[in-house]
C-alpha cells in the first residue's frame, strides 16, 4: 500500500496501547484475538486483515477426525507417519485431540463448512490420510470462507483494535524480555517507525514462501517474523524443512496459483509430455505419495525438459467448475480449460515446517513472546506436514495462547504510550528490490527442492554478501531467516521429509531428531562455509 491511500492507514490517535499485541492478520492472529475477547488486544497487520495471508488461499480445508469410522488415534498415526520420524508426538496428540472443538469454534464464528443431506460435516481425503477427514467449504474455498467469517467476527468485536498497514520490523527488548514491537505505518512506506509497548507479543506473521522464486504464498510471507524473533535471540526450530507443493500451476504468475492436492485425491493423474504417468515409476502410491516425493518427481520431469502436467479430464471432467471453482478460475484466467486440457504444474515453496520454537502453550524461548501459525515450529509437523494440518495447528495453538495469556496476565492494563518513533529512510520498495530478487533466485537454485553441500555453501556466502550491503531492518529479518534455512540444511547431512540432499540422499538414524538453532549459531555455520569457499 502507498501513501496515496491514507484511509487505510489512520494516524495514531490514542495515548495508551493494549498490553497484548498480535502481529499478523491471518487465521492464527485473528483466531487468537477472538479467543482473547473480551480482553482488549491490538492487531498489527501489514495489509488489510484477510489480505496478504496464506490462510485465505488454502483450498483444501482443516483435518479433523469427525467422520464415521475415523478416530483421533488414526489422525495422530497419519501425522506421525508424514513427519518422517521427528514429529513431537505429545504436541501432535494434543493438536489432533482438540481438532473437533476448534471446528466447533469456527462454526460458531460463521464458517459454512460443507454438510451432507443429513446435516453432518462432509469430509474428503487427501494424500497420506488414511480416512476422509478434511472438512471443506464449497470444494476448494475453505481458506477464503474461514478468513471471511473471521474478518467479519473481528470487525464486530469491540475489544479488538485493528492497525492495518503497519509492517512490523523489530522486537523491543528489555533484557531477555520482549517489551513491545516497532512497526512502520503506511504499508511500510512511511519514514516513521512507531514503537508499541506490550506485556505480551504474539507473533502470527506467516511463512517464508516469498524468499523463493516460485511460491504459492503472498509477498508478505517472506520470513519476517521468524527473522525478527531470531535477531532478538529466540531459538528457531527445524528451519531446513520447507514443503514444496507439487502442483502449482506453471503459468509464470507470482505468486503461483495452486492446484489443490484434493484433485489428486479425486483421481487426477500426473503425466509428462509423452503422456507417461511418471509417479508410478517412483512410488507405489503414485500421485498420492507424500508431497515431498511428488514434488521431487515433478521437479525432475520439468528440469529434464519432459514437462509435468495434471490430467483432470477423466477424474473430474465436466464437474470441474462446480467441484473446484477456485482452481477452475485460475485455469480459465490462464486460458486453460481443465475439462479438456492438461494443466501445467511445477513445485512451489508452500509451507515452512520450521520457525520460532514454541511449547504446547505457544510460548517462545523469549519471555513475553508467544507465536502461532506458520511462523512457529511446534513439532506437530515434523519434517513434512500432513495435508490440511496447517490450518488446524493455527487454530489449536492460537486458542491455547489465549488461554495461557489469560491465566498469566489475568488483568488487562493499558500501557502508557509515548511516540518514540523517529524517521529512518530505509524504506523498501513495494515490489521486490533488486536484492530481494537476487535472494529469491539464490534460494530456489541452491536451497530448493533438491539441495547439495556445495550449493548450500554458495547460498550462505551470498547471503553474507547481501547482509553486508543491506541497510533495511526489514530485509535484515528476511536474510536472517534465509540464513537459518540454509545453515540448518547444510548441517543436516541426510534427506528427510521436505529436506532433500542429492549428496546425502538417504535418511540416517543419527539425524532422527529436530534442529534447534539460534541466529548466532547460524552465523557461525555461515562464516565457516564462507571461509572454506573463499
Amino acid at each position: 500500500m502507498s501513501k496515496s491511500q491514507p484511509d487505510l492507514f489512520p494516524p495514531v490517535s490514542w495515548t495508551g496501547i493494549d498490553d497484548v499485541i498480535i502481529v499478523g492478520g491471518g487465521l492464527a492472529g485473528l483466531f487468537c484475538a477472538l479467543k482473547l475477547a473480551p480482553r482488549p488486544v491490538t492487531v498489527l497487520a501489514a495489509a488489510p486483515i484477510g489480505q496478504g495471508a496464506s490462510s485465505a488461499w488454502a483450498q483444501a480445508g482443516i483435518a479433523a477426525a469427525v467422520s464415521e469410522g475415523d478416530t483421533i488415534e488414526k489422525h495422530l498415526a497419519d501425522t506421525i507417519a508424514a513427519g518422517a520420524g521427528i514429529v513431537d508426538e505429545k504436541i501432535a496428540a494434543l493438536m489432533v485431540s482438540e481438532a473437533a472443538a476448534r471446528i466447533h469454534d469456527l462454526l460458531e464464528y460463521g464458517v459454512p463448512f460443507d454438510r451432507d443431506l443429513e446435516g453432518r460435516l462432509q469430509t474428503s481425503r487427501e494424500a497420506a490420510h488414511s480416512e476422509n477427514r478434511v472438512v471443506r467449504v464449497a470444494g476448494d474455498r475453505a481458506g477464503r470462507a474461514i478468513m471471511e467469517a473471521l474478518v467479519t467476527a473481528v470487525k464486530k468485536s469491540p475489544s479488538i483494535r485493528l492497525m492495518e498497514g503497519y509492517v512490523a520490523e523489530e522486537l523491543v527488548m528489555a533484557g531477555r524480555y520482549v517489551a513491545g514491537m516497532i512497526a512502520r505505518p503506511d504499508g511500510g512506506q512511511s519514514l516513521n517507525r512507531i514503537e508499541f509497548p506490550a506485556r505480551a507479543v504474539i507473533m502470527a506473521t506467516g511463512g517464508v514462501g516469498h524468499i523463493y522464486q516460485v511460491t504459492t504464498n503472498p509477498k508478505e510471507a517472506r520470513g519476517g517474523g521468524c527473522g525478527m524473533a531470531a535477531r532478538a535471540g529466540a531459538v528457531i526450530a527445524d528451519p531446513e524443512f520447507v514443503q514444496f507443493h507439487p502442483t502449482a500451476i506453471n503459468v509464470g504468475n507470482d505468486p503461483a496459483p495452486l492446484a489443490t492436492e484434493a484433485l489428486r485425491g479425486e483421481g487426477c493423474t500426473l503425466v509428462n509430455d509423452d503422456g507417461h504417468r511418471f509417479m508410478l515409476d517412483i512410488d507405489p502410491a503414485g500421485e498420492l505419495a507424500p508431497r515431498d516425493i511428488v514434488a521431487r518427481g515433478i521437479f525432475d520431469e520439468v528440469k529434464s525438459g519432459r514437462g509435468a502436467w495434471l490430467d483432470c479430464r477423466k477424474a473430474i471432467g465436466n464437474h470441474f467448475a462446480e467441484e473446484f471453482p477456485t482452481v477452475y478460475g485460475y485455469c480459465k484466467a490462464a486460458n486453460i480449460d481443465p475439462v479438456a486440457d492438461l494443466i501445467p504444474v511445477i513445485p512451489a515453496a508452500h509451507y515452512h515446517m520450521g520457525g520460532i520454537l514454541t511449547d504446547a502453550d505457544g510460548r517462545s524461548s523469549l519471555d513475553g513472546l508467544w507465536s502461532c501459525g506458520e511462523v512457529t515450529s511446534t513439532g506437530a509437523h515434523g519434517a513434512n506436514r500432513l495435508a490440511s494440518n496447517s490450518l488446524l495447528e493455527a487454530v489449536v495453538f492460537a486458542s491455547r495462547i489465549a488461554d495461557d495469556i489469560s491465566g498469566l496476565l489475568p488483568t488487562p492494563k493499558t500501557n502508557p504510550w509515548t511516540d518514540r518513533s523517529g524517521e529512518r529512510d530505509e524504506v523498501e520498495p513495494e515490489g521486490d528490490s533488486k536484492a530481494m530478487k537476487t535472494l529469491r533466485a539464490l534460494m530456489s537454485n541452491e536451497v530448493g527442492v533438491i539441495r547439495d553441500g556445495d550449493g548450500l555453501k554458495t547460498a550462505l556466502r551470498e547471503i553474507i554478501r547481501l547482509e553486508e550491503a543491506n541497510k533495511s531492518p526489514r530485509f535484515a529479518n528476511v536474510l536472517s531467516t534465509a540464513k537459518l534455512v540454509a545453515a540448518a540444511a547444510l548441517q543436516r547431512k541426510e534427506s528427510r521429509g521436505g529436506h532433500f540432499r542429492s549428496d546425502f540422499p538417504e535418511e540416517l538414524p543419527e539425524f532422527q531428531h529436530r534442529t534447534f538453532m539460534t541466529l548466532d549459531e547460524a552465523d557461525a555455520i555461515a562464516n565457516e562455509a564462507a571461509a572454506v569457499t573463499a
